[in-house]
């Protein structure tokens, strides 16, 4: 077991786990962390707590220090250029006729970096981009290609059950999600219904599937022939909680059959 602390670098991000370094830390704290991409601003976002080994990647990066009042007026001077790096980087892309929808862009908290985030169909050769971008930032420009799944977490929305979308609220990992996951609740396999606004699978379709598996275990698949007291029917239905299946006879009667838990 080692102590880790959850850091989020930006307002919806994902959230990262740090080594607190001796530091008593409480969520909402502003600290100072040294990333992949240089020194970041960060706030914490809950207690320090243990955790194994394996759910963490090793080693952890140190939290470098609380941040001091120049740390947090520089975050905040950042965060208004960021917006004009970012529609700097729309209108050089459109006059270059670069394909490239940009999301979001972000600097380090010592400027030795600007990062963009943007979707494209394609490979975009944005050289030419990058080197105008840094003769106005005098600074290293890194554009970083996203899919629509990291796109629908940044902008964010309301899904299809009317609330906001769980990836840019809560969610700080994307977790696999299978089409059998929706099978396995006797979903309809049509997109419009089982997909999110990135158009990839929901994925809410994850959050009850341990219980769906368990509870399809000795029912039919729709769709499939059951003998029955009054001859072999199709599965037409299936209510997983009551344990039932309707079948449909030779002769178009429904018959109710009851599983045995």
């Amino acid at each position: 077991m080692i102590k880790s602390v959850g850091v989020s670098l930006s307002s919806n991000g994902r959230v990262y786990q740090f080594d607190p370094n001796h530091l008593e830390l409480k969520k909402g704290d502003f600290v100072v962390v040294e990333t992949a991409r240089g020194i970041q601003f960060g706030t914490i976002v809950g207690n320090i707590k243990q955790t194994e080994e394996k759910n963490v990647v090793l080693p952890l990066k140190k939290i470098l220090r609380y941040a001091m009042k120049e740390d947090i007026q520089q975050h905040e001077k950042n965060v208004k250029e960021e917006k004009k790096a970012l529609q700097d980087a729309k209108r050089i892309s459109a006059a270059l006729n670069l394909p490239m929808h940009f999301i979001d862009a972000s600097f380090t908290l010592d400027r030795t970096q600007l990062l963009l985030n943007y979707v494209a169909e394609e490979r975009i050769d944005f050289r030419e981009l990058a080197k105008k971008l840094a003769q106005i930032y005098r600074t290293r420009i890194e554009l970083h290609q996203i899919g629509v799944r990291d796109k629908a977490k940044l902008v964010g929305g309301l899904g299809p059950c009317g609330r906001f979308l769980c990836c840019n609220s809560f969610l700080t990992n994307f977790d696999s999600v299978s089409i059998n996951m929706a099978k396995n609740q006797y979903l309809s396999l049509n997109p419009t219904k089982i997909n999110g606004v990135c158009g990839r699978l929901l994925c809410c379709l994850n959050y009850e599937d341990d219980v769906y598996r368990e509870l399809r275990k000795g029912m039919p698949d729709l769709g499939s022939m059951m003998p029955t007291e009054e001859g072999l029917g199709k599965v037409v239905s299936v209510d997983l909680f009551h344990r039932t299946y309707q079948v449909e006879l030779k002769n178009k009667t429904i018959l109710e059959v009851k599983v045995d838990s």
